[in-house]
């Protein structure tokens, strides 16, 4: 069974203001050793995946169609 993709939503973007921007939603994908050290793996304004600190960002579930709209969109 497909695990579901999760959402974070940005809180800061300190050292990282040409990758992120504050209050936007962020696809994360599973990375474990990431994980590990404190940081996700972040799908950012490049539209490539690099790791940030967990701290960063908090986790959202978003309802079933407001998922799809966001996946649609990236």
């Amino acid at each position: 069974m497909p695990t579901k993709r999760q959402f974070v939503l940005c809180l800061r973007t300190t050292g990282y203001e040409v990758s992120l921007e504050r209050h936007k939603i962020y696809r994360v994908l599973s990375d474990r050793e990431a994980a590990k050290h404190d940081q996700l793996r972040v799908v950012d304004e490049s539209g490539e995946d690099y790791l940030y600190p967990a701290s960063y960002f908090a986790p959202i579930a978003l309802p079933e169609r407001l998922r799809r709209a966001v996946l649609s969109a990236v």
